[in-house]
């Protein structure tokens, strides 16, 4: 029966595919393929007989591997034997030579590595087209900017759109530069110093490698160096912190007294058990959940870096749940952010309503600018409007009112002046000029 939510609810088949168990034990046969290959190269063995044993060993069972493994408790060991019972001619005594335990998982775990950064990418890009589509459709849609979670002078659905599909790309850039560092793999024997082949040990490695297609740690003791596992774990940790930004802040404009933005809420779906008229971002507020779990792991991510020598085992059980659920989690998430941003909603009526709301109060920046250009001290512009906005609080006047009221405020200006200083139209800077910049960057990942 299914206990972990990764089984039943949560990930998608790709990635899932890529860390279940079956996968590891044919990625770990094709590494010690790959050494015996190498192997082949310097005459340890024929490669005929490698090549017949590649054939044989597709019919190796996972069974028979647990089977010898539940007898000799010991996981390649069992691998090694499974694949020896297939071998014919010399080849079987051959498979493992000068190799370590981790040499075979920490090689065929930078192939999973390799594959999950691939599909991450794929999916990251996929999020960036679906933001880019936004930020052209909203380009010209004015909207209350907001800080501390207040009225602030005006900005455009555009303009935020286009700060998420930047960030995306960051990640992007960070991804090229992780996977450089983290897809290695090694064949360098008991405390990394490759001491069964000799001189040979480098060259045996680089081949193998080169089988694989991955490239050669630059040293190692036993086991790869765990930052660069902590390295991974801490770089989709920030791909889910994104993602989070990104969903808090939709969960924040559907709220029922703001009403900008809405994610999809299919026909049939029900909101609430007892409240039949909700709409709740639900799928929003999962990614929020899942991503606060990713970054969990990065304290024992770390930890795992911190080993006794040339190795220990501390690291192995924390990674067997880290690696798989980092990797599913993430990737389930952004599959998830992607259908947001691609069914989301922007209330363009609601958002013009909300921007009104304060009467012009969110155009007082505007108007000390104006002041200051006309000649007045931008100190005391700022005196005059601040007085002016807060006797429009106080009121609950309109700030046009307040101002055409105000003589330090008339002697500069006529009324016509003043309805075109608070245009919110009027006072988007290069907002625009911005969005067009990000979007042109943003067309080399999409080609």
């Amino acid at each position: 029966m299914p206990v972990h939510p990764i089984e039943f609810r949560y990930g998608t088949q790709e990635m899932k595919s890529i860390w279940d168990e079956e996968n590891k034990i044919r990625l770990m046969i094709r590494v010690e393929l790959a050494l015996l290959k190498s192997l082949a190269k310097h005459g340890f063995v024929s490669s005929k007989e490698v090549e017949e044993l590649e054939k044989k060993c597709e019919t190796v069972k996972v069974d028979r591997i647990k089977e010898i493994e539940a007898e000799i408790k010991h996981d390649i060991m069992a691998l090694v034997k499974a694949m020896s019972e297939v071998a014919e001619g010399d080849a079987g005594k051959w498979i493992h030579f000068g190799a370590t335990s981790n040499d075979i998982i920490d090689t065929a775990t930078a192939l999973q590595l390799r594959d999950s950064l691939t599909l991450i990418k794929e999916k990251l890009v996929e999020l960036l087209r679906e933001l880019v589509k936004k930020a052209k459709e909203h380009i010209d849609t004015i909207c209350l900017g907001r800080t501390h979670g207040q009225a602030a002078i005006p900005t455009t659905y555009g303009f935020r759109f286009a700060v998420w599909a930047s960030e995306i790309m960051r990640h992007l850039e960070r991804l090229s530069e992780v996977e450089k560092r983290v897809v290695v793999g090694q064949i360098t024997g008991a405390v990394g110093t490759q001491a069964a082949y000799g001189d040979m040990g480098e060259s045996i490695e680089a081949e193998a490698m080169q089988y694989l297609e991955i490239k050669s740690v630059d040293i190692a003791t036993q086991i790869i160096p765990r930052d660069l596992y902590g390295e991974y774990v801490m770089f989709l940790a920030g791909i889910a912190t994104t993602l989070e930004k990104f969903a808090t802040t939709i969960r924040v404009l559907q709220r029922t007294e703001v009403g900008e933005l809405e994610e999809e809420f299919g026909e049939k779906q029900v909101g609430s058990s007892t409240m039949p008229h909700k709409r709740n971002p639900i799928t929003a507020e999962q990614i929020c959940g899942i991503a606060r779990v990713v970054r969990g792991f990065i304290g024992p991510a770390l930890e795992s870096t911190i080993l006794w020598e040339e190795r220990d085992l501390s690291n192995s059980s924390a990674e067997r749940i880290i690696l798989p659920e980092v990797s599913v989690l993430v990737d389930h998430i952004l599959t998830q952010t992607i259908r947001v941003i691609q069914k989301l909603t922007v209330n363009e009526k609601r958002v013009r309503e909300n921007m009104e709301r304060l009467k012009g109060l969110n155009m007082a920046e505007s108007v000390m600018i104006a002041l200051t250009k006309k000649g007045a001290s931008r100190q005391e512009a700022h005196e005059i409007v601040r007085k002016a906005s807060m006797r429009a609080y106080g009121e609950d006047k309109g700030l046009i009112e307040v101002l055409l009221e105000d003589e330090a405020v008339m002697r500069y200006f006529r009324k016509e002046d003043l309805k075109r200083i608070l245009l919110p139209e009027n006072y988007l800077g290069t907002a625009k000029m911005r969005v067009e910049t990000i979007l042109e960057k943003a067309e080399k990942w999409l080609k």
